[in-house]
């Protein structure tokens, strides 16, 4: 059933439901103009006419261009136009997977490619029918007194190239892609790149056009968001403009226009967002947070837990403190970025939107039981996050936990933290619920429920999109399935449930493998790496990227061990003398049934991801914040003998 299911939604139009489902150009690509340091808050017309010219008359985007270090630079900028892959191969690291030697792809052109960094040269190349490279002016850090003067050449070497051409406002002008490679253009590279010491504003998303897509907001089959392309779509994008194909696999995919009111504003929206989310999302989700970290002191420390009144408001907050998560998430539904004061908007809009929440949490008729507005709680968490991936992403690029341009890590459907979060929370829903839910049947038929949505949207190509999600899930919500079942669990059961959760995931990813290439996702480009013999390779550096996280990010590292504590403790409570759990089990012994689940759903999910730690945090995270709420009040002081309560 769950096959069945899954292939279903796989063969959903959903990849046309993103932004990606617009049109590409069919003109061949004959200039390339390369720059670095070009942000679309650069552009205007009076400091850089040509330049507004050229946008006014192309399509535009934000544009991603890290690469293998901190801070990306004109020189690796210049090689991935080249390579389709971000980064210097000389220099990457092995678990990078960039090819060594790199294979300049523009050797799959079928005419010449001539670059040069002299616009009056850009005319008389094109005349012979070459493709052109012209390698402009760059512009300095935002801090730089001489960025005036730098945008100034820029423009005035744009103008002159075009000039040649009969100008930017001319007909027959030949499609040109005026892309800015990399953040920074040092004038000594490679300590920027061994040390990533540059100005934190220098970070940021930077500017693409393409004339063929006028007034059209680019995307690509590797973003699959309006406004939004990768620096590795470019050479994707010259190679599939000519009709040629590359040698061997690439990241990128072909620029692609979508309809947009205002191209520029959206890229300039999505450019400035994620320039600004990482310092406002502290403070913004961190005010609302302390407001749980303060019901847990009162939850956890015996002499508050026992008064009553106090222990109340104690469990209320402790309740409410995770809808800080789903609500940042999908904070970009207001522009908070535009506002005078970025960071007081972000932080008004996730207290906005929790209190909203809290109101449905704490005012509903579950509020009787102490089970009642945690489940509730755990709920929204779980299904806001679904929801956002199920419709297309639409809500979490340069959100708080969501998906952050800059990186260019994901751009659309679950990632590995959001998985933690999901299947914590959804764990979480179901321990509330099987207190009132009580026959096997009636359980069970809540977890298949459960677990087959959670698949179904984190599998989903035109969801979550998430291969590792999908292996941790089936085993998980099985196991859960299995020990409320009042079923002897056996090692087959066990084998069973990994081996369905790979065929589910690789059936859909072979689905997704049979759509046009560039309407595949992570899953359909899984089977292209194992058609090309490159299996093996991939798991070695996604098992590297593992163990890289946990030793070389010390906050991690300690995150892991406590980790591996807890999941120890909490299997574990009567041994441990952890009396108000072991009191929970007494009282609801279905409770330590879906910790073993969770438990190993977990480490499941850490051991296929590629940023396991990352996934560990979020559901450690979630479970900390909900689990002590429902833990039965202490004894009173002088007591000893457990309570059943």
């Amino acid at each position: 059933m769950l096959l069945a299911l899954l292939a279903a939604l796989a063969l959903l139009p959903g990849a046309s439901a993103r932004a990606d489902g617009g049109a590409e150009a069919d003109a061949p690509v004959r200039l390339v103009i390369a720059t670095a340091g070009l942000t679309w808050e650069d552009i205007d017309a009076e400091s850089t006419p040509t330049l507004q010219c050229l946008a006014d008359r192309s399509g535009g985007g934000a544009m991603n261009t890290t690469s293998t270090t901190v801070v990306s630079t004109k020189r690796q900028g210049l090689e991935t136009l080249h390579t389709g892959y971000r980064g210097l191969a000389e220099e990457a690291p092995r678990t990078s997977g960039i090819p060594t030697p790199p294979t300049d792809q523009w050797e799959q052109l079928p005419g010449e490619v001539t670059e040069t960094d002299d616009p009056a040269a850009v005319a008389g190349a094109l005349q012979d029918g070459d493709v052109v490279e012209l390698i402009a002016p760059s512009v300095p850090d935002h801090d730089d007194p001489s960025r005036e003067q730098a945008l100034t050449e820029l423009d005035g070497a744009v103008a002159a190239a075009l000039e040649e051409l009969g100008g930017c406002e001319a007909t027959g002008l030949p499609r040109t892609l005026l892309v800015s490679v990399a953040a920074t253009d040092p004038e000594h590279p490679e300590e920027v790149e061994r040390t990533g010491a540059v100005a934190s504003r220098t970070v940021g998303l930077q500017v693409a056009m393409d004339t063929a897509l006028p007034g059209q907001a680019l995307t690509s089959g590797a973003t699959k968001q309006t406004g939004v392309v990768m620096i590795t779509d470019v050479v994707a994008t010259v190679l599939s403009s000519h009709d040629a194909s590359a040698d061997g696999l690439i990241p990128g995919q072909p620029f692609r226009g979508t309809d947009s009111d205002d191209a520029q504003q959206l890229a300039w929206d999505r450019s400035e967002a994620a320039r600004l989310v990482d310092a406002a999302t502290v403070p913004a989700l961190g005010s609302w947070l302390a407001l749980g970290v303060i019901g847990l002191v009162i939850v956890l420390v015996p002499a508050l837990a026992r008064r009553r009144c106090l222990a109340a408001v104690g469990r209320a907050l402790a309740a409410v403190a995770p809808l800080a998560l789903p609500v940042g998430l999908c904070a970009s539904l207001v522009p908070w970025w535009r506002a005078d004061s970025p960071t007081l908007a972000l932080a008004g809009v996730v207290w906005g939107g929790c209190a909203l929440l809290s109101v449905l949490v704490l005012a509903g008729p579950w509020r009787r039981s102490r089970f009642g507005p945690v489940g509730v709680s755990a709920a929204l968490v779980a299904g806001i996050i679904l929801a956002e991936s199920a419709v297309g992403s639409r809500l979490q690029l340069s959100s708080p936990l969501g998906a952050q341009p800059i990186s260019g890590g994901r751009f659309y459907g679950l990632s590995n933290h959001l998985f933690g979060m999901v299947l914590a929370a959804a764990m979480m829903a179901l321990l509330c619920l099987f207190t009132a839910v009580r026959t096997p049947r009636a359980r069970v038929l809540w977890t298949v429920g459960v677990g087959l949505a959670v698949a179904a949207v984190c599998v989903a190509p035109s969801m979550g999109a998430d291969f590792g999600s999908g292996l941790a899930t089936v085993p998980a919500f099985g196991l859960l399935a299995l020990l409320v079942s009042g079923i002897r669990l056996r090692v087959w059961h066990v084998l069973a449930l990994g081996v369905g959760g790979a065929a589910a995931v690789l059936s859909v990813s072979f689905l997704d493998w049979l759509r046009p290439p560039e309407d595949r996702t992570h899953l359909g480009r899984f089977i292209d790496e194992l058609l090309s013999g490159e299996l093996l390779s991939v798991i070695v550096r996604k098992l590297a990227q593992n163990i890289a996280m946990a030793t070389g990010y010390w906050a991690l590292a300690l995150v892991l061990v406590l980790a591996v504590l807890a999941s120890i403790a909490i299997l574990m409570p009567r041994r441990l003398r952890w009396r108000r759990l072991a009191a929970l089990d007494a009282a609801q012994p279905v409770a330590h049934r879906v910790r073993i689940a969770l438990v190993v759903g977990a480490w499941v999910g850490y051991a296929v991801n590629d940023t396991g730690p990352v996934l560990i945090a979020a559901m450690l995270g979630i479970w900390l914040a909900l689990l002590p709420p429902t833990l039965p009040d202490p004894l009173p002081a002088g007591r000893t003998t457990e309570q059943r309560v």
